[in-house]
């Protein structure tokens, strides 16, 4: 049995993984990949097809965030995934820091399609990528991702944050010498 390879989008400071969705019988696969690519969050937005314990117990946070299949995320889950960008930008500042490998999210629903490549773009278009480009990019790396009505609504989304974490690291790092 083997894993789909993972589709890598990375944006910044921001690495994700769109995977389609593990079972209990492919979890071991899955772990191990993880691991390799240092993912430390997994967010799931779909309902739960295997027992997260097992990527707990290996140092990996689970998020259950399910939503409608082919829908759009809930204002109240769009928040917590935003508070996890949040939480992920603070971990790779220290892991640069301390020169430790930069760690990423995986995110997945059925097939990896439609609700993981939506929390992506959120994710892109939060920390600063113009709407379109972040379909576009989501898109070049996971061949059929998002629906038209997906399409329809991160074409229209209005970033909740302006990026005051973002923009205090940039000028920790100097990469903006605001």
């Amino acid at each position: 049995m083997s894993l789909a390879t993972p589709a890598l989008i990375e944006f910044e400071d921001l690495r994700f993984y769109i995977v389609d969705c593990p079972t209990e019988s492919t979890l071991p696969i899955y772990l191990q990949k993880f691991t390799e690519l240092n993912v430390n969050h997994v967010a799931r937005v779909c309902d739960s097809t295997y027992n997260a314990n097992r990527l707990e117990s290996a140092g990996i946070r689970v998020h259950d965030w399910p939503f409608e299949d082919g829908g759009l995320p809930p204002l109240a889950i769009t928040k917590q995934w935003l508070a996890l960008m949040e939480k992920h930008q603070a971990e790779v500042l220290d892991a640069r820091a301390t020169g430790a490998p930069l760690p990423a999210i995986a995110v997945h629903c059925v097939a990896g399609l439609g609700r993981a490549p939506v929390f992506v773009c959120i994710a892109l278009i939060e920390h600063g990528m113009d709407p379109l480009d972040a379909i576009d990019y989501v898109r070049q790396c996971r061949r059929g991702a998002l629906n038209s009505r997906q399409v329809d609504f991160l074409a229209r989304y209005k970033r909740f944050r302006r990026n005051a974490f973002r923009d205090r690291v940039r000028r920790l790092l100097r990469l903006d010498p605001r």
